[in-house]
């Protein structure tokens, strides 16, 4: 059974849809904004599903009225990594803790290289399975450049 028929990484929201124009992904923004969501914009070029924490570009965005705010600190994330992973986060500080509400890719390598999967067979019959990026083996900064 195929479960990811794209063959792209599957992190947050909208995954399995084409990737989001500027204009869609202003919408998006807008809609958190009116709930009162605080964005930030995040990038890796270790997408392992494991790694939840990627690096933040910028500070998060508190107080924002407009979506021009964050699509303005995306352009300056897409020209300073172009070949990289970007996600962008909205946090609901709502019950007095800041808590994921929303969160999607909006930006990939054009070669997404994929992940691997080695079982290790231990104890009895028990086995182990392990996620490998494939991005890794290359050094950081070359991982997506052919």
């Amino acid at each position: 059974m195929m479960t990811n028929p794209t063959g792209r990484l599957t992190q947050g929201q909208f995954s399995f849809l084409p990737d989001l124009t500027d204009a869609e992904i202003a919408l998006q923004v807008e809609y958190g904004l009116k709930r009162g969501y605080a964005w930030s914009v995040e990038y890796t070029d270790d997408p392992h599903p494991r790694n939840t924490y990627w690096e933040m570009y910028g500070m998060p965005m508190f107080d924002l009225k407009d979506a021009a705010g964050v699509l303005a600190e995306l352009a300056e994330c897409r020209k300073t990594f172009p070949d990289h992973y970007i996600r962008l986060m909205a946090f609901d500080s709502t019950r007095g803790v800041e808590s994921v509400a929303m969160s999607f890719i909006v930006n990939r390598p054009k070669g997404e290289p994929g992940f691997g999967l080695a079982r290790q067979e231990v104890n009895g019959r028990t086995l182990r399975y392990t996620v490998h990026s494939y991005a890794t083996e290359r050094p950081e900064r070359e991982r997506y450049r052919r």
